[in-house]
């Protein structure tokens, strides 16, 4: 559902609006949390319990696959010129404060409930949670300013928002947001996703202290990006996007391997810190960078799309292919598959020009 919602929510960001569109995927995010939520168990409504459950999923699917296009769009156009990479780097700020958040209530609960009522019904909790906090973020999104480009854009009548559009006039830049994501992207869900379950499975942790290690090395992840994102403002947007290329390359097997045999929860976590620190040359920068390389009228959809076709591919099934190759007996297959993809967005990054020095989006 996260191409569908890239492709329709990014379509609405562009014609409507980045505020408009920002209210809508959050609005359909409380929609599908409180469904989840309040929804009766099998024994209650039979098989439509789970169809129901689907439907609530599919809808939470719709809104993130287009919150990124017109969350890195708004980021992106709001701020200014010399401090774009600061601004935008929140986005992943967000993102991990979400999880972590997220990591805390599940703590909490698990304190607070016996772990038969949290299977029975606690499980809900969170989910209301979310649906709370969406409606606050509604209020908030509503008194949100609507960005100058697309105001600018709205003016002269520039041509509208669609996926014909996209692939027909800017084939080079959406292709280049698929070949920038899909080592960034992958190697962001095996540094995190991924990791807390090899953390358990191959390094031999207890899930309570592979949990510990994995918070703890996000958390300063989190606070690394705005750091990143004003170094690009300064360095510009390539010289990230090369070191973590480079820094993946080289480091990737060996963070892996070492992190088979390490057994001190301190060391691991140093070793998963250092594997965050080098994708901050990508998680940082990613959005401004997308941003940057399409025209105003199809920038949303410019972002959001070939983003979340990279995404599904590589960093969706990150998990998967890993626990396939673990089962099948070669699980170091995955650690150069992931060296692999990462080489691959070298390439690109290394030729790609700076699009802080070529920006499309032209207002200060």
């Amino acid at each position: 559902m996260r191409p569908v919602g890239a492709w329709a929510m990014g379509i609405y960001a562009d014609r409507k609006g980045r505020k408009a569109g920002l209210t809508l995927s959050v609005s359909l995010m409380c929609i599908g949390s409180l469904i989840i939520a309040v929804t009766p168990g099998y024994a209650q409504i039979g098989a439509w319990a789970p169809a129901i459950l689907v439907a609530a999923r599919l809808l939470q699917g719709l809104s993130v696959g287009g919150e990124y296009g017109a969350s890195a769009t708004y980021l992106s156009e709001m701020a200014g010129r010399e401090r774009r990479g600061f601004y935008s780097s929140f986005q992943y700020v967000t993102l991990i404060s979400g999880q972590l958040l997220a990591l805390g209530v599940l703590l909490v609960l698990q304190q607070a409930m016996p772990e038969a009522e949290l299977e029975a019904w606690g499980w809900r909790i969170p989910f209301g949670i979310g649906a709370a906090l969406a409606v606050v973020v509604f209020y908030l999104r509503r008194r949100l300013a609507e960005t100058e480009s697309f105001h600018n854009a709205a003016a002269v009548k520039a041509p509208r928002s669609s996926a014909f559009s996209l692939f027909r006039h800017h084939p080079k830049e959406a292709l280049l947001v698929m070949a920038l994501t899909a080592g960034g992207t992958l190697a962001f869900y095996a540094y995190t996703t991924y990791m807390q379950k090899f953390l358990v499975n191959t390094s031999g942790f207890s899930r309570e202290t592979a949990t510990q290690i994995t918070a703890a090395a996000l958390f300063l992840f989190m606070l690394l990006q705005p750091l990143a994102g004003a170094l690009s403002d300064r360095v510009g947007r390539k010289p990230l996007m090369v070191t973590f290329g480079a820094l993946g390359l080289l480091l990737t097997y060996p963070i892996f391997t070492t992190l088979e045999t390490i057994r001190n929860p301190v060391a691991a976590f140093l070793i998963v810190f250092l594997a965050l620190l080098i994708v901050t040359g990508y998680t940082s920068i990613n959005a401004v960078v997308k941003a940057e390389l399409f025209p105003t009228h199809v920038r949303a959809l410019g972002v959001a799309l070939p983003y979340a076709l990279a995404n599904t591919m590589f960093g969706g099934t990150a998990e998967y292919v890993a626990l396939w190759f673990k089962d099948a007996g070669i699980e170091r297959a995955f650690y150069w598959y992931v060296t692999g993809m990462i080489a691959l967005s070298l390439i690109v990054y290394w030729r790609m020009r700076d699009t802080q020095t070529h920006s499309q989006i032209l207002e200060d």
